[in-house]
């Protein structure tokens, strides 16, 4: 393991003169972005091997601590956000306004993508019983599943997936971290009464664009 850290090291201070220069380095990156940044970029920017960056990041968000931002790992990317604790005092103090609930219908749909994806919209019309276009749509609009393919197959109909704002929303760090449910197409506990806020709202400050090519379902 002190190999492993020496070897992580000597990289770091290789590309900015020391581990504490690139840890302010890959903060401010964060920080200015607002939004998930993909580890291959910042291994670029950084001059560090993306192994040896996320060793670094992992050890940087554990520096968040007792703090009020917060550093949020993912599969491919990771992001600086406040914590959501302190919500309503941001909310007071730049005049925010809180967005809608998630519909019960779009938390059905939801589940059914993220235990099943893939997952073309006639296949969720199936599992649930009933027309789902609304429900994909105000998601897609939401940043929450986006389309990921066509599925090959006669009319090539869109498949969706879930977003890393999916993950953010729902506290998770991976789809392995969903918890168990008995039954597809029912929302689980944990999903019950999430906000997603507007978009000049969002703590996290998410900035990227959300796909549209999915809305036009065929």
């Amino acid at each position: 393991m002190s190999n492993e850290k020496d070897k992580l090291r000597e990289g770091a201070e290789e590309a900015l003169g020391t581990v504490e220069d690139v840890k302010r380095a890959i903060e401010a990156i964060l920080f200015a972005a607002g939004y998930p940044v993909k580890y291959e970029k910042l291994s670029e920017v950084i001059g560090l091997s993306q192994r040896d960056l996320r060793a670094l990041i992992e050890s940087m968000s554990r520096e968040y601590d007792g703090r009020g931002i917060q550093l949020l790992l993912y599969p491919d990317t990771c992001q600086l956000t406040t914590k959501e604790v302190f919500a309503p005092y941001i909310r007071e103090a730049l005049g925010i306004k809180r967005g809608g609930n998630l519909s019960a219908s779009s938390l059905e749909v939801l589940a059914v993508v993220a235990y099943n994806q893939p997952v073309t919209r006639a296949y969720i019309d199936t599992v649930r019983g009933v027309d789902s276009s609304y429900a994909v749509t105000s998601l897609l609009d939401k940043g929450l599943i986006e389309a990921v393919g066509r599925l090959d197959a006669p009319g090539r109909p869109m498949l969706y997936g879930t977003t890393d704002k999916f993950l953010r929303v729902f506290g998770l760090g991976s789809l392995a971290e969903l918890p168990e449910t008995e039954a597809l197409g029912v929302a689980s506990a944990r999903a019950e009464g999430v906000v997603i806020e507007e978009d000049k709202s969002q703590l996290t400050i998410d900035t990227a664009e959300t796909p549209t090519e999915g809305k036009e379902e065929t």
